[in-house]
Parts: C-alpha cells; sequence; structure tokens
C-alpha cells in the first residue's frame, strides 16, 4: 500500500529556503517507504486566493491542492516567518478549509526565518492553528535560519538532526506497514 505526503510551503516566491526545508523533510520521510509524495506553495493555488472568501472561490488549482491536503496520511507544513507569524496569505488558504477536514490527521511543522529570534514561530504560530484543527501536530518542529542553507539547500548539522528526530516521529504515525517498510529498509 502506498501512503500520500503533502508538503506545503506557505512562502510566496520561488525559489526559497522554506520550500527548500518542507521538501527536504518529505522526501526524507518518503525515502524510508512506500509513499507518494506532493510538495505545494502558495504559487501554485493560482490567483484566486486573494479574493476567495470560500472553497468554491479558489480556482481549479487551488482546489485540486486543498484536496491534496485533505486527503494526504501526512502534511509537512512550513513557512517563513514574517514579523513573527506566518505569511498571511498562508493563514488565508488554511481559513478556507473546514474546521473538521484535518481532524487527527499527523502534521509536521517547519518554519524558516532570518535568525534565531524567530525559533518559537512554530510554537506561538503554527502549533496553534493546526490545534484549532485538531491535527495531530508532531512534537518536533523544524526551525531554520539562514546560515542553516548554502547553495540550495540545508547544511548545519543541528538541522538535520533535528530534521531527523522529527522525521522518526512521523514515521511512528504512519501506518504500521508504512513503518515496516522503512526498518526492513534500514
Amino acid at each position: 500500500m502506498t501512503y500520500s505526503i503533502v508538503g506545503f510551503s506557505g512562502n510566496i516566491t520561488r525559489p526559497s529556503r522554506t520550500r527548500q526545508l518542507v521538501d527536504h523533510l518529505v522526501l526524507s520521510i518518503a525515502e524510508r517507504g512506500s509513499a507518494q509524495r506532493r510538495l505545494f506553495d502558495i504559487e501554485d493555488i493560482g490567483p484566486s486566493l486573494g479574493a476567495a472568501r470560500n472553497v468554491g472561490q479558489l480556482d481549479q488549482s487551488g482546489q485540486d491542492v486543498l484536496l491534496q491536503i485533505k486527503s494526504a496520511d501526512l502534511l509537512v507544513v512550513g513557512s517563513p516567518t514574517y514579523k513573527g507569524s506566518y505569511t498571511g496569505l498562508f493563514k488565508h488558504f488554511f481559513d478556507l478549509i473546514e474546521p473538521d477536514a484535518l481532524l487527527g490527521k499527523p502534521v509536521l511543522l517547519a518554519a524558516t526565518g532570518g535568525g534565531q529570534r524567530h525559533s518559537l514561530m512554530i510554537e506561538h504560530q503554527l502549533r496553534p492553528l493546526f490545534g484549532f484543527f485538531q491535527a495531530l501536530t508532531l512534537p518536533t518542529g523544524v526551525y531554520a535560519s539562514a546560515k542553516d542553507f548554502r547553495e540550495g539547500g540545508p547544511v548545519s548539522s543541528e538541522l538535520h538532526d533535528r530534521s531527523r528526530q522529527a522525521v522518526e516521529e512521523a514515521l511512528r504515525l504512519l501506518p504500521r506497514s508504512f513503518a515496516d517498510a522503512s526498518i526492513a529498509a534500514e
């Protein structure tokens, strides 16, 4: 059986460190078992997002992204930190999702920022947002600052250690057959 892992980056530009971090985490989980992986960001939702007041007002690309997020077995969600919080369009997108759509869904939280002073954004902004949805947020969130990246990818040992810890937590939450395939692959 194949499981679905969906990554979503709240960054409004490409390329971005946030998308690289989310992609790194999604790939790290997917490599450990049989999983389909998809990666989206705000750009993939399309131009209708800003004016949408409900899901029906999203264009087809936005509705497709929303369907992938709602049907995923595991989400990896990240946002850059702007003034101590996630981006406005990121929040607006999640405002369009029904309150029970992510009930019990495992979510690995990630964020990026210019420096360490933003590292609590996961705990003070992202975790409460997904708590509202009653999603199952993993205990370990992954925060990365500019110093953790070089030449388009994560490089710091601290970031790799934290990522590895979060990936292990994610694997324990996936259905047993996925976790068994992961163990057999080691």
